[in-house]
């Protein structure tokens, strides 16, 4: 232990009892650190507030903003701590590179923001509007982040010619 304290205050040199009276008369306290594994970080304020060229770099706008995120993961939870394993757990993103859909509000956007760089966030595009009950069977998702809807083609109704 004296040897421990010697090292913390650099100047003392002597009897381990000379070190600790340093310490006292230099109001020094020896450090004990304690490492925790896995701690909650303490993630500065600035982080979460908007900055001014956020809307260029991702091709937003900030008057008209889409309304839905194409939320995909793309690096493992592994190795990462329990927080942020709990987040791509309730946002529902377990399997990697499989997209999952969630509303554009604060509260996603929080929760985003804290794994921000275990995933891959898009706009939702609608390029045909947003898809009725009868048209969910025949939507897909293409790679360009796009809900394309399938048009199946009516039969035309044969119309009678009259020969006359």
């Amino acid at each position: 232990m004296a040897a421990c304290g010697a090292m913390l205050c650099r100047g003392a040199v002597g009897s381990p009892l000379g070190v600790w009276q340093s310490l006292a008369k230099n109001k020094i306290q020896p450090v004990t650190w304690i490492r925790q594994k896995f701690t909650k970080s303490r993630i500065p304020e600035w982080v979460f507030q908007p900055k001014p060229g956020d809307h260029e770099k991702y091709g937003g706008d900030p008057q008209q903003p889409h309304k839905l995120h194409l939320v995909t993961r793309i690096r493992s939870g592994r190795r990462r701590p329990y927080w942020e394993k709990d987040m791509l757990a309730c946002l529902g993103l377990g399997k990697r590179f499989e997209p999952v859909v969630h509303k554009n509000i604060p509260s996603v956007n929080s929760k985003l923001k804290v794994i921000k760089h275990l995933v891959s966030i898009k706009p939702l595009k609608l390029p045909h509007g947003i898809p009725t009950e009868e048209e969910m069977s025949d939507v897909y998702l293409n790679s360009k982040g796009e809900l394309i809807i399938r048009r199946h083609l009516q039969p035309v109704e044969q119309k009678t010619i009259d020969s006359s």
